[in-house]
């Protein structure tokens, strides 16, 4: 048995137990029902619940969420979009977001892949301050894709 301030009360029977908690106007939990013999102790246990709660929305509003954000390109993007891109995955970057960087090939497109593969290595370049290469350019089918991975967490 264990009383409200942690102190050790001794080994007694549940009846004696449930009347003290009664004369405190609080409640007997068990512990640790399955040693011998079970371990008990008072405490006002919605203020305990209370707390567990508190703590795990306390825990919950200070954790932050990786999210992957893509940015899709083509092989003959303009200097201006592509800088347009580039402002983005930077501003990803610093969010401490993911970034997957796709160039989607069309058509005759597809013969000339290593122009996409030249666009994402500029593009991991330009990035480098502020993000980390974490898979280098590989295709899949019609898209070759990169990903990035900000350098430090957001602050």
């Amino acid at each position: 048995m264990i009383g409200e301030d942690g102190a050790q009360l001794g080994i007694m029977t549940s009846e004696e137990a449930m009347k003290i908690a009664i004369e405190k106007d609080l409640d007997l939990v068990k512990i640790a029902p399955t040693s011998n013999p079970p371990v008990c102790r008072i405490m006002d246990y919605g203020k305990y619940k209370y707390e567990q709660a508190k703590k795990i929305k306390e825990v919950r509003r200070h954790q932050h969420v990786v999210e992957v954000k893509e940015i899709r390109m083509s092989p003959s993007i303009g200097i201006n979009d592509f800088n347009v891109k580039l402002k983005n995955g930077l501003k990803f970057l610093k969010e401490g977001d993911r970034l997957k960087v796709t160039v989607r090939f069309r058509g005759r497109e597809m013969a000339h892949t290593d122009i996409g593969e030249k666009l994402l290595t500029k593009f991991a370049e330009e990035c480098a301050e502020l993000g980390n290469v974490d898979k280098n350019p590989k295709l899949d089918g019609r898209h070759m894709s990169m990903y990035l991975t900000p350098k430090q967490a957001k602050q």
